[in-house]
């Protein structure tokens, strides 16, 4: 029995580096073939831009790209796997060595899109990335004599800007099974890791009296005073918040009419930390700005979470390295490990998925120095320009995934820096 044979999960007995690098080079040319078809079905999400676990639209173009990806019905798809509009695809390479569980690699597609301005995140370059990468593979391991024990598993996964459907997909157990995972995200620059911080939502309702403002204000509770001193409480409270502590909010209801006093106020508030650790400490105070707002008016307030904490995500440099050295043979640009560490960062519900299974969610360059959340970054999400970068980037990954498949130390490393940090994780939440 061969060492493949023996520890499937570990790639199994590889290819020479000679023949890996032909492998690499096949996985390019792959995504190269594909690169009319992956640009219509990002132009097809982009151009039709739906809200979390409202991506009808999205879901059909991603799941009929698979279904009728050549050769026909080479690709098992569920297209409501777990949710409405989040799908799996799934390949093995025929003829693959016998193995007690083939490897498991997955590659995540995010489709939806922002209120009012569209794809302002890109998150149809996410859906190509994820899709190209995993055709990449695909075309890799294709007609090889005894190909690996290796399953090719594309998930779909919905509402990352509200809501939170990889965290849904992780408690129906669709990462159950996986070994790594692999998406990019794009951005100004090209990271292999932006350190992604914890998030926690909030709606805040204050619940007043309603009274003629001019005739008899002093019969009102006035419920747009609560909000307004919650809004001001919370700039207060931004003196006393550690440099990487954000808060940021909006009033979203606040009356109905100037001479009516609002007797119902609603604001929704994102707080981050870096940590889970450090995310309730920052919960409590600003709750605390929300109590307070509510006894100086006389009002009675209702604070509600939201349904999913996005957790911050895990570093993996095994991973981040691997990818980073696939790139810069392409002609990728990375900034340095110590910008990569230090840089901007928002938050992803794939940080949740990191705590559960290694994986990696670089960040790439498109073309453009728009900022993501604006009406100039959707435009570029949408550019012809873009293209050539995110393809590039699902060919990083592509061949990333091949230097995991086939080196079984490589698998191994990955293993061990996603134990270490979950221990450093826990060691953190556990210190006082």
């Amino acid at each position: 029995m061969s060492p493949g044979e023996e520890r499937p999960a570990k790639g199994g007995a590889g290819p020479d580096v000679s023949e890996l690098e032909l492998l690499k080079q096949r996985a390019v040319e792959r995504i190269d073939a594909a690169a009319e078809r992956l640009g219509a079905l990002s132009r097809a999400i982009w151009s039709e831009p739906e809200l979390a676990y409202e991506e009808h639209r999205a879901h059909r173009a991603l799941t009929r790209f698979f279904e009728l990806e050549p050769p026909a019905a080479s690709w098992a798809v569920q297209p409501h796997y777990q949710l409405a509009t989040a799908f799996r695809a799934e390949w093995e390479p025929p003829g693959a060595r016998a193995a007690p569980r083939p490897l498991q690699l997955g590659f995540l597609c995010e489709y939806d899109a922002l209120p009012g301005i569209g794809h302002a995140c890109g998150h149809n370059l996410i859906a190509e990335v994820g899709a190209a990468a995993a055709l990449g593979v695909k075309g890799a391991l294709e007609g090889l004599p005894r190909p690996p024990p290796v399953k090719v598993i594309v998930l779909g996964t919905p509402a990352e800007e509200d809501g939170g459907g990889k965290i849904d997909l992780i408690e129906a157990g669709a990462f159950k099974n996986l070994d790594v995972v692999f998406m990019a995200h794009p951005s100004q620059e090209n990271a292999a890791y932006l350190p992604d911080v914890a998030e926690h939502d909030v709606t805040v309702k204050y619940f007043g009296k309603a009274s003629h403002a001019a005739a008899y204000p002093w019969e009102g509770v006035n419920a747009l005073d609560a909000a307004v001193l919650a809004y001001n409480n919370m700039s207060v409270l931004r003196q006393q918040m550690k440099p990487t502590w954000r808060v940021h909010g909006i009033i979203k209801n606040g009356g109905v009419k100037p001479n009516i006093i609002p007797s119902y106020s609603e604001l929704i508030y994102y707080f981050r930390a870096p940590s889970m650790k450090e995310l309730p400490v920052l919960t409590q105070k600003a709750e605390d700005c929300f109590r307070a707002a509510a006894l100086a008016t006389g009002c009675t307030v209702e604070i509600k979470s939201g349904a999913h904490d996005y957790y911050n995500v895990l570093p993996n440099k095994s991973l981040w390295k691997t990818y980073m050295e696939n790139g810069k043979k392409l002609g990728i640009e990375f900034i340095s490990e110590d910008a990569m560490l230090n840089g901007p960062s928002g938050s992803t519900d794939f940080g949740n998925v990191s705590f559960v299974v290694p994986g990696i969610h670089p960040y790439f360059y498109i073309g453009s120095n728009a900022l993501n959340h604006t009406e100039q970054y959707t435009e570029a999400a949408g550019s012809q320009e873009a293209q050539f970068y995110t393809l590039r980037t699902a060919k990083a990954l592509a061949m990333t995934a091949l230097d995991v498949i086939f080196k079984p130390e490589l698998l191994e490393r990955i293993r061990e820096d996603f134990k270490l940090k979950l221990q450093e994780e826990e060691l953190l939440n556990t210190v006082k």
